[in-house]
């Protein structure tokens, strides 16, 4: 896959996905809708990863490290597909970009994940933070993922010490914003990522 995922060919891509080449024809009409089933089944892996970590554990930072570590795991024999791969996701009109539409069901499903995991944690955020922190602990994965995709160390033993060093870091922030001095700069902080989320104000203005 040298060339790029836009220059692979269909056989190519069901490879470096693990599915066989006639389920791929059978059940795909294009090299995206393959992707988009590559990307359910990774989340799949995902989640049997973590569920046996999570029953064991309450405490919020332990159970975010769980997460993230086994994302990691589960995402490794793919790192090499997913560099390709990432070449087409980071473009904002893709369908293989995180946030298009086309990847709405993993997405939502990959949040529901972060809702289960403070669910069973013992944190107890304000109720506004609380309706926005599963979707920017994703956030938080994405970015994790985004360093793997770059990171060639050994073992991928730089995105481990990211994950040791910066969950410490959110949770302690998350903590910070139930303290009530700063209940202003958290409120201001929400609505902002809100406006940018959901709001309709920006839509349409790339004409590309």
């Amino acid at each position: 896959m040298e060339r790029g995922f836009e220059q692979t060919t269909m056989r190519a891509v069901a490879e470096e996905a693990g599915v066989s080449l006639g389920n791929a024809y059978y059940y795909f009409e294009s090299k995206e809708e393959l992707v988009q089933a590559f990307y359910e089944r990774s989340h799949e892996e995902h989640l049997a990863a973590t569920a046996s970590r999570l029953e064991a554990e309450r405490d919020f930072r332990k159970r975010v490290l769980a997460t993230l570590h086994a994302k990691i795991d589960t995402s490794e024999p793919y790192h090499r597909f997913s560099g390709v791969l990432f070449r087409s996701a980071a473009d904002p009109h893709s369908p293989l970009n995180p946030f298009s539409d086309a990847s709405r069901a993993v997405r939502e499903e990959a949040v529901q994940l972060m809702e289960r995991v403070i669910d069973g944690s013992s944190l107890d955020p304000p109720a506004d933070l609380r309706r926005e922190l599963p979707y920017l602990l994703w956030l938080y994965e994405m970015g994790v993922i985004l360093f793997w995709i770059f990171d060639t160390s050994r073992g991928r033993g730089r995105t481990r010490h990211l994950i040791d060093r910066t969950v410490p870091i959110v949770t302690r922030l998350i903590s910070l914003g139930g303290n009530p001095i700063l209940a202003p700069l958290r409120k201001a902080v929400l609505k902002l990522i809100r406006e940018l989320r959901d709001g309709d104000a920006f839509a349409g203005g790339d004409a590309g």
